[in-house]
């Protein structure tokens, strides 16, 4: 058996001052980390007036919209977009931190694989938008282009329960001017623009996009619809994947400009244009269309648009917000568009002076 002898155990004890000195370190930590915080938000005031309430209540609609284009190297293209989206909900804030609850009505009882989570934080050097989507089984063919010989007007807005879709990533972006030009006067109502100005934006995003088809409902409808030998003679089978996926790592540049046009009004609007590097993969249905064909090293562009109309006394609020992404897959066999955005209605008071 193992033995401790007495002096063989040391008790440690912490005197007074050691105790204080790590209290002060943790303090002085603290306090630092405090003030990085802070240097995001430094303005100047005669450009931005702060934000002089601690709570907020707000009540928001949203209305989000997506559109897939698919294109083939004979130049037709197939259009499918979800029923947009229409949600209303409250919305309570403390300072920076913004919670709130919708319910989508335009939805209730429909497709539930729908699943949708949008949040953007703003402050004055830094903002981001984080996003997550999934759609299916409420697509609707909006448009079908087959050569201007072919008319395709009774397939148009016909249901289409074959496309499931999603994407998941975010854009984080840098304001230049921030001391005079304020995002969040625009989009978090947190400050008030008071003289009209401007900044150039940098960013980074990624985004990782899902795209699954399933051809055999589709032929059947253009076969119903436009007669089984223009379904068979029309379509390229460059279209005929099962499912792609690609990730998205880009870098944007763009411009902003807050435009003041009369007192406790502000009209935004922001352009990003981004490089993006794309990477592919994807699996083909049929023989003669490999996995190198998806397969991408190269570069496309992608957009960013921000658009706000805003009124704001300081202590009430209320106008609107637009949010619009862009993404595009190029190659010469197969190409992809990719349109989705979101459109905010808000009223809302603050209270409680700080």
């Amino acid at each position: 058996m193992l033995q401790l002898l007495p002096q063989q155990v040391h008790a440690t004890t912490l005197q007074p001052d050691t105790i204080g000195e790590k209290k002060h370190v943790i303090q002085k930590n603290v306090d630092a980390a405090y003030q990085v915080v802070k240097s995001f938000n430094h303005i100047d005031t005669l450009y931005i007036e702060p934000q002089r309430y601690n709570y907020t209540v707000m009540f928001q609609n949203t209305n989000t919209y997506e559109l897939y284009r698919l294109n083939d190297s004979d130049g037709h293209s197939i259009t499918f977009a979800p029923r947009p989206s229409v949600k209303i909900g409250p919305y309570f804030g403390w300072r920076w931190l913004f919670l709130g609850y919708t319910i989508d009505i335009s939805h209730l009882g429909d497709d539930k694989t729908r699943q949708e989570f949008d949040l953007s934080l703003y402050s004055s050097k830094v903002g981001i938008d984080l996003f997550y989507r999934k759609t299916g089984n409420d697509y609707l063919i909006r448009r079908l282009d087959l050569g201007s010989d072919i008319n395709t007007a009774p397939i148009k807005n016909t249901h289409y329960d074959g496309l499931h879709s999603s994407i998941k990533g975010f854009n984080a972006y840098y304001i230049f001017n921030h001391r005079r030009f304020s995002y969040p006067a625009a989009f978090s109502q947190s400050t008030v623009q008071r003289i009209s100005c401007g900044s150039p934006l940098i960013g980074i995003g990624y985004t990782r996009h899902t795209l699954n088809v399933d051809w055999n409902k589709l032929n059947e409808i253009v076969e119903q619809r436009l007669g089984s030998d223009i379904a068979s003679q029309r379509i390229n089978s460059s279209l005929m994947f099962e499912k792609i996926q690609y990730t998205d790592i880009s870098l944007s540049g763009g411009y902003a400009y807050n435009w003041v046009f009369a007192r406790n009004w502000l009209f935004a609007s922001s352009l990003s244009l981004a490089l993006a590097y794309k990477r592919t993969k994807g699996d083909s249905e049929y023989s003669h269309f490999t996995l190198r064909n998806f397969s991408i090293k190269n570069f496309n562009l992608d957009g960013v648009g921000r658009f706000g109309l805003v009124w704001n006394n300081t202590r009430w609020y209320a106008g609107s917000s637009l949010i619009i992404h862009a993404y595009n897959y190029n190659k010469k066999e197969f190409s992809t568009n990719n349109i989705f955005g979101s459109l905010n209605i808000y009223v809302g008071f603050n209270f409680m002076k700080r």
